[in-house]
């Protein structure tokens, strides 16, 4: 370390800058939570319809796509994506019915 340069153990802790702050800006104090926000919270039931609507519609016609070409070729890799999609199109199905069903309890 040459003379004057700071080292590991000169930090700017403690000391004042020329206007008299110690170098830490005055923060605003953080706020608690109120305790309400579940209760007030809100979700995009209308985007998220839209979303399990798309899939499911998607799935279905894959399904039916991976089935007709497996069916031809008797391909297994066509039958297990036949079967995935089947999974995803029941996913978005179930997802659509809780949408119903909470957006009935609104």
């Amino acid at each position: 370390m040459t003379a004057g340069s700071p080292g590991p153990d000169d930090d700017d802790r403690g000391r004042e800058d020329h206007d008299g702050h110690d170098g830490h800006e005055d923060r605003e104090p953080v706020k608690e939570p109120a305790g309400n926000e579940p209760l007030t919270a809100r979700s995009a039931l209308g985007l998220r319809a839209v979303l399990s609507g798309v899939a499911l519609v998607a799935a279905v016609a894959a399904a039916i796509v991976f089935g007709i070409v497996a069916n031809r070729d008797g391909s297994g890799s066509a039958w297990g994506a036949a079967v995935v999609c089947v999974i995803v199109a029941a996913i978005a199905a179930a997802d659509l019915a809780v949408i119903a069903r909470r957006a009935r309890g609104r």
